[in-house]
């Protein structure tokens, strides 16, 4: 079964954040990722500026709940509006579950990224649903059989 988490996106400031709810939540940062960490080919569409900025971060809140975020580009989606910077983010278990959900919710939305193997995912893809809700559907290479 696919798990939610909430994936919240910043201008530039979200290691100051994710310190902030770690200093609340407590725990340790499952992943820090920073943006000079993406394939060399990719960080050409990346300002120099952004290379130590946060790529992906997530922190464990409690059993499946993790929060996520990172420094959002306005070059890779669009303006950034404090009180809509959030993407639902669902956790799959299979490839099957992946082509369900994704397919599923974003009928009649955006697709702003379609389904792909990325390097850290076997299969990654992002989407506006129908409603206006931002959705990231992702299956982890280590949830591979």
């Amino acid at each position: 079964m696919a798990t939610l988490n909430p994936y919240l996106n910043f201008l530039g400031n979200t290691e100051e954040v994710f310190n902030f709810y770690r200093s609340v939540f407590g725990g340790e940062f499952q992943v820090v990722m920073r943006f000079k960490d993406m394939p060399a080919e990719m960080l050409a569409n990346i300002p120099e500026d952004y290379y130590e900025k946060l790529m992906h971060i997530s922190l464990p809140i409690s059993g499946d709940s993790v929060l996520m975020g990172s420094d959002a580009l306005e070059s890779m989606g669009g303006p950034l509006i404090a009180g809509t910077n959030f993407t639902i983010s669902i956790s799959t278990k299979s490839q099957e579950e992946t082509d369900k959900i994704f397919n599923g919710l974003s009928a009649g939305g955006v697709v702003t990224m379609p389904l792909q193997q990325t390097f850290w995912s076997a299969s990654f893809g992002m989407f506006t649903d129908k409603f206006g809700v931002q959705w990231m559907v992702n299956y982890d290479i280590n949830e591979q059989a």
